[in-house]
């Protein structure tokens, strides 16, 4: 059995606390703090929760520029930024007493998201690996995955003992004292252009350009309706499942299982290493969802309730892998933190929107016209990625040379 490497360990030791500190303290934490901290700036639930959305947005429309940082300056430098703009958010959001205030800080938490959370990250993890960097990114999901779980009681904890407003300042610091020299100064250097030389500029597969643009539009639509469908479903699984005749406690059951096959499947996908194909993991990820909605759509009992939730957690868990993958297998090392970044940009967007028109359309129309739009969407990305695999296939054919 191969041994893991101790600098690999290394940079998922750094990048683990860094992502749960980044995600637990911006992206995860109104699932606990929203509804404490709306009475005292006197705003709606709602306003408060699109707090959220206002991040997604700017992180999305900043993701393209952040693609150029990482390129000139590398991963580190701009994680490290992140640090220092997310904890200026956050003393913003400790100090807000009005919506003004309120917005502002969080579009300068979507910026530090944009230059901090996952295409970041794991291009860092791609810089220190180069092609070999699949198994690590993967580990790394694992702890990830875990951020609301450990933030939820932390924050909750820290507003109990000391307030909001404070829990914001300390979270704050969190950014300042821990996240920002692990990023300058314990994450490995990178080997990706020295020790792999002309390897880590070297494309997976040989494309031309015209095959380049369509890898990249077929990733950026496939990748983006998958996400606008689990980001969609995730609020509303509760709610699906009452509405499919659950009763409210079974529903809270089936819904908090979620997490947990979730995790297990990255586990899975981690474990398979360099076995592991993101694009064949995207279409077994994809084909359980989509036969997931299906099956619920078709019969609403118990056992197919408990189905659905296996299909539906193990699918949407190995493809929230596979979406960070899929870059490395069309563009070279050098190239993954510009692609990456460029990908995210649609996806958050996607992430923005999808919690709100879900629950509108469940609301309004229910789940039967909900699960149809996720079968739909489902079979138009499975459709996408058996192109892409299709295009894989021929290039490993008939290779085209790449470009200079």
């Amino acid at each position: 059995m191969p041994t893991f490497p101790l600098r690999s360990a290394q940079t998922i030791a750094v990048l683990a606390i860094t992502q749960l500190i980044g995600w637990g303290t911006t992206f995860d934490m109104l699932g606990v703090m929203g509804r404490v901290i709306a009475p005292e700036l006197g705003l709606p639930n709602e306003i408060i929760f699109a707090g959220i959305t206002i991040m997604m947005v700017v992180t999305a429309f900043a993701s393209p520029s952040t693609g150029r940082l990482l390129a000139r300056h590398g991963a580190a430098k701009v994680l490290a930024a992140s640090s220092l703009i997310f904890a200026t958010g956050l003393v913003m959001l400790s100090a807000a007493h009005d919506i003004v205030l309120y917005a502002l800080a969080w579009i300068v938490i979507g910026l530090g998201g944009a230059l901090g959370l996952s295409a970041p990250a794991y291009t860092a993890v791609v810089e220190r690996e180069g092609m070999n960097g699949k198994r690590v990114i993967a580990i790394l999901m694992l702890f990830t995955g875990l951020s609301a779980t450990i933030f939820w009681p932390l924050l909750t904890w820290l507003n109990d003992a000391f307030g909001w407003r404070a829990a914001f300042r300390i979270s704050a610091a969190l950014h300042l004292f821990i996240c920002l020299p692990l990023h300058l100064f314990a994450l490995p250097k990178p080997v990706a252009t020295h020790t792999q030389g002309t390897a880590a500029e070297t494309p997976p597969i040989a494309l031309s350009s015209k095959q380049r643009r369509a890898a990249f539009l077929l990733l950026a639509a496939s990748t983006t309706l998958c996400t606008f469908v689990s980001f969609g479903v995730a609020p509303s699984l509760i709610e699906i499942f009452r509405q499919s005749g659950a009763s409210p406690a079974f529903a809270l059951q089936l819904g908090s299982a979620r997490g947990v096959i979730g995790i297990s499947a990255r586990g899975l996908d981690m474990l398979l290493g360099k076995r592991g194909n993101p694009i064949l993991t995207s279409i077994v990820g994809i084909s359980l969802m989509l036969a997931s909605f299906a099956m619920l759509l078709a019969f609403a009992s118990t056992p197919v309730l408990v189905t659905f939730i296996l299909m539906y957690g193990f699918g949407s868990g190995i493809l929230a892998v596979a979406r960070a993958l899929l870059p490395l297998s069309f563009f070279s090392a050098k190239e993954y933190g510009l692609q990456a970044a460029r990908l995210s940009m649609p996806q958050n967007l996607a992430n923005a929107a999808a919690p709100v028109i879900f629950t509108a359309t469940l609301d309004r129309s229910g789940t039967g016209l909900t699960l149809i739009i996720c079968a739909v969407l489902a079979a138009i990305a499975l459709a996408l990625v058996l192109m892409l695999a299709a295009m894989v296939r021929q290039a490993a054919r008939q290779p085209v040379p790449s470009l200079p």
